[in-house]
């Protein structure tokens, strides 16, 4: 069905079935390593949101969930390189195991920033999962333990990702029109 978010958007690169299906795959992947133990899920704001949601419901455990909202890209397409914290988490994380859920590994800035970050809070692991990771970008060596989708160097957007807080609603992951950010 067209409507005004779907005709800004060039191609569908991963379906709504596709993307449940793999995040179906990691939530298992994720539980068989962390059976036994109980960690703390860290969803990076706001783009992280419908992945996270869908990925612990996938992950059998006994789970703690927070939030963070940490931000790179204010409404630009590229990382300003700048991380700033808006939201910091409300526990104290000394001695647990870390899961960071991101939308996308880009540049690598935020999650190098944030490992570092969590380190120095405490955090006995640190593991690291993103729906999408898009290696033509990396700035700093970050890489993620689990990862959905690799995409290719353009500007995605759909099921939690944003340009200017935008298309985050789209149950797919699509290519935006660059006639949509170049204006």
């Amino acid at each position: 069905m067209k409507n005004e978010l779907t005709n800004d958007i060039l191609k569908v690169l991963y379906t709504e079935e596709q993307i449940r299906e793999r995040v179906r795959e990691m939530g298992e992947e994720i539980a068989e390593r962390f059976a036994g133990t109980r960690p703390l899920f860290v969803g990076i704001l706001k783009g992280s949101v419908l992945f996270l949601a869908d990925l612990i419901r996938a992950c059998p455990l006994r789970c703690d969930l927070e939030m963070m909202a940490v931000s790179s890209y204010a409404n630009a397409t590229k990382s300003s390189g700048r991380v700033r914290i808006n939201h910091d988490l409300q526990q104290d994380i000394h001695g647990r195991d870390l899961i960071i859920v991101e939308d996308i590994l880009d540049s690598g800035n935020t999650l190098a920033f944030l490992q570092e970050y969590l380190k120095a809070k405490g955090a006995a692991s640190i593991t690291i999962v993103t729906l999408l990771d898009k290696p033509s970008g990396r700035q700093k060596a970050v890489s993620a333990d689990y990862v959905g989708f690799t995409v290719p160097d353009a500007f995605v957007v759909g099921y939690g990702l944003d340009y200017a807080q935008l298309y985050r609603n789209l149950p797919y992951i699509g290519i935006l029109k660059p006639e949509v950010y170049e204006s």
